[in-house]
């Protein structure tokens, strides 16, 4: 099938990782990862049908906004690690910051690696003035991670119906105020 539609998604070399667009290869650990309670252990265990959905959803919101999650592939051995992504929640004009590394690759700095080249994408590229990340107040290993790539707590607020605290860093350097 011939088509004139085309979307791109930027590809971010890291030290050891390269952040790029997800493929249909990238599915069965994504929703592996969904369905894994201690994975998922500050959101919601899904089905495969719905990781799907998800799935699709985030490969689809560069689409939208030019933003949207790039699969974590580890360099040297072509492995999918995990997923991060800058990206808008429905009726948000702030850009948000999320990140998730599979179980199997826990504890070797994966998350934070990748986030940091997500928010200097964001702030440096985007040129987005302000970048949050939505944290549950147990998250202790994303609250590790949000806190070395300089984002600052905010205040907090609801998101589907829990309360969970807004990590924030602006543009020109500022943490929240």
């Amino acid at each position: 099938m011939l088509s004139t539609f085309t979307a791109s998604v930027p590809r971010l070399p890291t030290e050891r990782l390269l952040l790029r667009e997800y493929r249909s290869e990238d599915f069965d650990a994504f929703a592996a990862h969904l369905a894994d309670a201690e994975s998922m252990a500050h959101l919601d265990v899904r089905d495969r049908k719905t990781a799907w959905r998800i799935f699709g959803s985030h490969a689809g919101m560069w689409l939208l906004d030019g933003a949207g999650w790039w699969a974590m592939e580890e360099r040297d051995t072509g492995a999918v690690v995990g997923s991060v992504g800058t990206f808008y929640r429905d009726g948000s004009t702030v850009l948000e910051i999320g990140w998730n590394t599979y179980r199997a690759s826990w504890g070797r700095g994966f998350a934070t690696e990748a986030a940091a080249a997500a928010l200097a994408y964001a702030l440096d590229v985007r040129a987005e003035p302000k970048v949050h990340a939505l944290i549950a107040p147990g998250n202790v290993s994303s609250l590790r991670v949000a806190e070395r790539i300089g984002l600052r707590y905010e205040g907090d607020t609801d998101l589907d119906g829990r309360t969970i605290g807004s990590f924030t860093r602006y543009r020109d350097g500022r943490a929240a105020e």
